[in-house]
């Protein structure tokens, strides 16, 4: 599989809702994070963006900005690592600042996009076993950070009612994939998070889903070992006879986004044409 390559063509498939503010995008350099934060900016909103990259990619962080801006938007990135105590603090307290001049209703994120794929793809048993530091890793960087910048934005007064949370999932939350364990559970832990914050936060007006996207070509995918059995599995049995592209999943956040979805919280919501459904 070549390299993915989202183009604005791609993107502009769907025409846009109109939405305003800011989005939060963890994870904003690549995959589903790239192509939601353009999304959102077509839609009309500006985006602060958590990447991680080393020189090698940085240039997909920056494409992804240089799109935002196209469409007269803002384009606020930071490259550091998401999971970290001291880098998500440093990166709220400049939101914080950026936001103080805005008016009322853009002094907060109103979209909080959690798509960080980085986990231990190793077995359970076995001589190339997990082992407690990988595992713990996996699950603090794929789902507990989500709860860690979900408490320092709230403390912050950055979360407020109209705001929508989001997280990636995938099917592999249910189902076993060789050397997958590590990642499956940290799927199973963050819409378990998902369901708690959304309960918590119904009160304060606060949405929070998970999105699970069916097989999609994705950086992320392909460092999964055996994924090209995934890609066939899916081009044979998905009822739309495509994989998922990231900006299906895309367009579906911004759907969400708009302030009509207010009463759609707690969920599992399957972005995938159908798939799942033929598993």
């Amino acid at each position: 599989m070549g390299e993915l390559k989202l183009q604005p063509e791609q993107l502009s498939q769907v025409p846009p809702v109109k939405l305003s503010g800011w989005a939060l995008i963890l994870g904003a350099s690549s995959g589903f994070g790239a192509a939601t934060s353009k999304r959102l900016a077509e839609a009309g909103m500006d985006i602060f963006g958590v990447h991680l990259d080393r020189k090698a990619t940085l240039h997909m962080a920056e494409e992804v900005q240089n799109y935002i801006r196209s469409f007269g938007r803002r384009a606020i990135f930071f490259n550091k690592n998401a999971a970290d105590d001291n880098s998500r603090k440093e990166i709220i307290e400049s939101i914080s600042e950026t936001l103080k001049s805005e008016p009322e209703d853009r002094n907060f994120i109103r979209v909080l996009m959690h798509s960080i794929a980085f986990g231990t793809l190793k077995p359970y048993t076995g001589e190339n076993r997990v082992n407690r530091k990988g595992l713990e890793m996996t699950l603090d960087v794929m789902a507990n950070s989500l709860v860690y910048w979900v408490q320092d934005l709230l403390d912050a007064g950055l979360l407020k009612r109209g705001s929508r949370i989001f997280v990636m999932t995938s099917i592999g939350s249910q189902r076993v994939w060789p050397a997958y364990g590590p990642v499956s559970a940290a799927k199973a832990l963050i819409e378990a998070h998902i369901r708690q914050l959304a309960y918590e936060l119904a009160p304060m007006g606060i949405t929070a889903n998970s999105i699970c996207a069916g097989v999609t070509d994705t950086p992320a995918l392909r460092k999964i070992p055996g994924h090209e059995e995934m890609v066939r599995w899916a081009m044979e049995h998905n009822p739309s006879k495509r994989l998922t592209r990231p900006e299906d999943v895309a367009n579906a956040i911004m759907l969400l986004s708009h302030p009509a979805s207010y009463w759609i919280t707690g969920n599992i919501i399957y972005v995938d044409g159908g798939e799942a459904i033929a598993g």
